[in-house]
């Protein structure tokens, strides 16, 4: 009975984020049916892009303003792989995700050690680097990028040129790399990142090696947020330079704020509201900058935990 009464509690304790995260699973499935396909995407690999930055802030402390480098590395590594390898799709990201993992793992081996604004900075300079690299470099194509990728088959039968298709395909991914964070966060493994969050200095008082700790979590963010770009570029048919430049770090940090930072489901909130922002107030041109940022200020006088944040608290439950 003593070995039970554990498992019934902690069983009872996520009742709530199983429910929210079936939900979340009904939204994707039949939103298709009303909204477009296309923007539908755009979402997912936005909100698995956020994701995966919350895992390193929101549970790692970590405050990265170079995570655009991974984004757009991958997005890059995919589109060579498909158009000019002829890589299948799977390929193509499992390669480009990998290639986002190796440069994480360098620039986590050079930032690591520092923390706060040095951290942050630290990361802005390594993706402007990366940034001027690819504007250089002939395989990205320059300002003009890469074009006209194709989709390609999955696995040799399913054509994902066809937008269901592929959008199954995104759904699929983004839903594998949102229950990879899930598990992470409920592991061992993510309550030693959020002590380190807490007070590193306890952390290392109790024997552990925190620097060891924030760089495989800057590795794994880093992967799955190559993972967002791979896949945003399959769907988009198109790498370019919008996805490596410093503007991108800065609204996935909006992504995150505005849908609850250390929340699950906040990042996924949060991409909704931006990207259906840029996507349904694109007839306002030069204006949008301005409302957006006066919706941003709204949500932080009103949601200051983000939306999520403030569902969590109200119902006094983690989400």
């Amino acid at each position: 009975m003593s070995n039970a009464t554990p498992l019934t509690f902690k069983s009872k304790s996520f009742t709530h984020q199983w429910v929210a995260f079936v939900i979340m699973v009904m939204i994707f499935a039949i939103a298709p049916i009303w909204i477009y396909p296309i923007f539908l995407m755009k979402v997912m690999c936005f909100a698995l892009f956020a994701c995966a930055f919350n895992l390193l802030l929101g549970f790692g402390g970590l405050l990265s303003f170079g995570h655009a480098m991974f984004l757009g590395t991958a997005g890059y590594a995919a589109a060579h792989a498909a158009k000019v390898w002829g890589w299948n799709p799977e390929l193509a990201v499992l390669f480009a995700t990998a290639c986002s993992a190796g440069l994480a793992f360098v620039a986590g081996m050079l930032a690591i050690r520092r923390q706060g604004i040095y951290f942050a900075m630290i990361t802005l300079a390594l993706s402007q680097m990366v940034y001027f690299f690819y504007l250089q470099t002939p395989f990205t194509g320059g300002e003009d990028g890469i074009q006209s990728v194709p989709r390609g088959k999955l696995l040799g039968i399913f054509d994902l040129s066809e937008n269901l298709a592929m959008y199954m395909f995104v759904m699929a991914i983004f839903l594998a790399g949102f229950s990879l964070i899930w598990r992470i966060v409920h592991s061992p493994f993510g309550q030693i990142l959020k002590a380190i969050r807490e007070n590193q200095d306890r952390a290392i008082s109790l024997g552990y090696d925190t620097d060891h700790f924030k760089l495989v979590a800057f590795v794994i963010s880093g992967a799955l947020a190559g993972t967002a770009g791979a896949t945003k570029a399959l769907v988009f048919q198109l790498a370019s330079l919008t996805d490596v430049h410093w503007s991108m770090s800065g609204e996935v940090v909006l992504m995150t704020l505005v849908g609850g930072l250390g929340t699950l489901f906040g990042p996924v909130v949060g991409a909704a509201v931006i990207v259906s922002m840029q996507n349904y107030l694109a007839q306002f041109g030069a204006w949008v900058t301005i409302i957006q940022g006066l919706i941003f200020v709204i949500c932080v006088m009103a949601f200051r935990r983000g939306v999520m944040g403030e569902i969590a608290n109200w119902i006094k439950k983690p989400l």
